[in-house]
């Protein structure tokens, strides 16, 4: 497993919380191409993946404005990005205009958290802030000297409008531009029928993946919270949690470290207090 994954907390964290977790199947909602962290971290802590990919993310050709904004880059005094997909499409912008990552070098940077913060570094791109508590509220109430500055905002369509409203509240002049959309991956027969069969624990990381889960399991007849015991929902953060209680669903879990290592940790802790209690009753 890589060193990352665990965050700092070392091999020897994994081997010892292995048991919590050996033999539960959980599900894994999030893209094919963004599952690897989450299902090789369930197989090290001893846990069945079971991936059903709820979603796919995709580019947005059209997004009025954004080709003049690249253009004029330098004129930015802050370029903030809220995810790893963000990071992946504007640059994929940037190369299409005949620019790179090296353009960004005249722009201050931020990231709403560390999985950002390293796919922005591995470009060579220098991060300049990292928001305290990985939610847009915490970026934009943390961002020093926004009073007068022009930020430039590339992200999700149908994001949450927080993050620019306070940037603006805070005397910023915000540009925001939707550059990519998640929409509903075609459904896994296979995961399907592991799920009618039984799961341990259903993972969400976006509150998108709950939305499209709870839209693909009712269109195959499928109510997974019917078995009994029914599955855990362990959610990556609150906003995620937030949405899965929208959709009815009541969720056990909420790492308190709104990343893939925090919710493989929490999703531990759970289950090895679930063991404990069992042996002791």
């Amino acid at each position: 497993m890589p060193r990352h994954l665990l965050a700092g907390r070392g091999r020897s964290w994994a081997l010892n919380n292995r048991s919590a977790l050996e033999g539960r199947r959980v599900v894994v909602t999030r893209p094919y191409d963004q599952a690897e962290s989450l299902t090789r971290g369930l197989e090290t802590l001893g846990a069945i993946p079971v991936l059903l990919a709820t979603i796919r993310v995709e580019p947005i050709d059209r997004a009025p404005g954004l080709d003049g904004a690249i253009n004029e880059l330098a004129e930015y005094d802050w370029v903030v990005f809220t995810s790893v997909n963000g990071v992946r499409f504007f640059c994929e912008r940037l190369e299409a205009a005949g620019l790179s990552a090296r353009d960004l070098a005249d722009c201050s940077v931020a990231a709403i958290g560390p999985a950002t913060a390293s796919a922005l570094q591995a470009l060579a791109i220098q991060v300049d802030f990292v928001a305290e508590e990985h939610v847009g509220e915490s970026l934009a109430e943390g961002l020093p000297d926004v009073a007068g500055s022009r930020v430039l905002l590339p992200r999700a369509a149908g994001a949450r409008p927080q993050l620019p409203e306070i940037l603006r509240g805070r005397g910023a002049t915000v540009d925001e531009f939707a550059i990519y959309r998640a929409v509903e991956a075609r459904p896994d027969d296979g995961a399907l029928a592991e799920i009618a069969a039984g799961v341990d624990a259903i993972t969400f990381t976006s509150p998108s993946t709950v939305e499209h889960f709870m839209t693909i399991v009712g269109s195959a007849g499928l109510d997974p919270f019917e078995a009994e015991p029914p599955p855990i929902v362990a959610c990556i953060g609150p906003i995620t949690a937030d949405a899965a209680k929208s959709s009815g669903l009541r969720p056990a879990v909420v790492a308190r470290d709104y990343t893939v290592p925090g919710l493989l940790e929490a999703l531990t802790t759970f289950f090895e207090r679930s063991r404990v209690h069992e042996q002791s009753a």
